[in-house]
């Protein structure tokens, strides 16, 4: 449910997505190396940075009660990924 809506949030900002759901989690797949995780109370994305000490990934979490919000967070990121990582000629033909 949450993961669904925050799909449909990410399409009004001009955002494909795909949600799968099990097992308690749903994972809302954008594009390499963006991939939302909802548990039902947070949102989680890494934010393309890692910390300097110990080279672990930095996490993004928003709680679920505003994914319009949190779309525009992850729209963001998806255009800072778009930005470095353009996308293969076959993904460009399907949009």
């Amino acid at each position: 449910m949450h993961a669904t809506r925050l799909r449909d949030s990410l399409e009004r900002c001009g955002v494909l997505a795909d949600v799968q759901e099990g097992y308690g989690i749903a994972l809302v797949s954008i594009c390499a190396d963006l991939l939302v995780w909802c548990d039902g109370f947070v949102y989680r994305w890494w934010a393309g940075q890692t910390f300097r000490n110990t080279g672990r990934r930095l996490y993004v979490a928003y709680g679920v009660d505003n994914p319009a919000t949190v779309a525009r967070c992850v729209a963001d990121r998806y255009d800072s990924l778009r930005r470095t990582h353009p996308l293969s000629e076959l993904m460009t033909r399907t949009r």
